[in-house]
């Protein structure tokens, strides 16, 4: 085989190995990665954290560019219960009532099999009251506690929660209807438990977190975060 000839076939076959899964995984392309249990980085004021916590997991391996473009793969068996909850993390450190305005956007890319939901996990300081936003779900999952109803609050239409989880309160406030992008008003989302449920007082909101909450993904599936951010004044 003539050089130009052994030159264009070596290029060929580069190209047909990329197309058929031979590229390099989004972990492998990411500004950090890991497949630690509990690891975490910190980028912009944010933390990202792995958080393989529930019993019988599986393999998982999150990456990031940023803290507002991350993912990872999980592959967790087809059992019941929480297996993980990969997030992106922001505390805000305020009472609600010095708080004007806490908002967040976001846009995902989620797998059409498994069972996860994308929610945010909303705490107070004192992690004595847990506000879940269940944006998207999929499979054999559901909210802690009862249902008290249906309310229009922070620009989506919900079924609220109440429930406990043995350690703190928790309310699941469930889109009625999947979204993979938005924007949600948050600060409006706890004046409403505050203020016209009377669930609590006036607590200092802490940690804001939005990921994925993973119970079973077989065989391996990619969930990815393509923009995500908190803002508050």
């Amino acid at each position: 085989m003539q050089r130009a000839a052994r030159k264009l076939f070596l290029t060929s076959l580069i190209a047909l190995l990329a197309v058929i899964g031979f590229a390099a995984t989004p972990a492998q392309a990411a500004t950090w990665s890991t497949s630690a249990q509990y690891g975490s980085w910190s980028n912009g004021g944010y933390t990202l954290y792995n958080d393989v916590w529930g019993s019988g997991a599986g393999a998982q391996t999150m990456w990031a560019n940023s803290y507002s473009n991350w993912g990872v793969w999980a592959n967790h068996p087809n059992t019941g219960g929480v297996k993980s909850y990969p997030n992106a993390t922001k505390y805000v450190g305020k009472t609600l009532t010095s708080l004007s305005s806490v908002t967040s956007s976001f846009n995902v890319t989620a797998p059409s099999s498994g069972s996860y939901e994308t929610a945010y996990d909303i705490w107070d300081s004192n992690n004595a009251n847990e506000i879940m936003l269940w944006m998207n779900y999929t499979g054999a999952v559901g909210p802690l506690g009862s249902s008290v109803g249906t309310v229009t609050v922070g620009g989506h239409t919900w079924t609220l929660y109440k429930g406990s989880n043995g350690s703190n309160a928790v309310y699941s406030f469930v889109r009625t209807s999947n979204t993979s992008s938005g924007s949600v008003n948050i600060l409006a989302v706890m004046n409403y438990l505050k203020n016209t449920k009377g669930y609590f007082g006036n607590i200092t909101l802490g940690n804001v977190q939005f990921g994925f909450e993973i119970t079973s993904s077989s065989g391996g599936l990619n969930f990815t975060t393509n923009s995500f951010g908190v803002s508050s004044s």
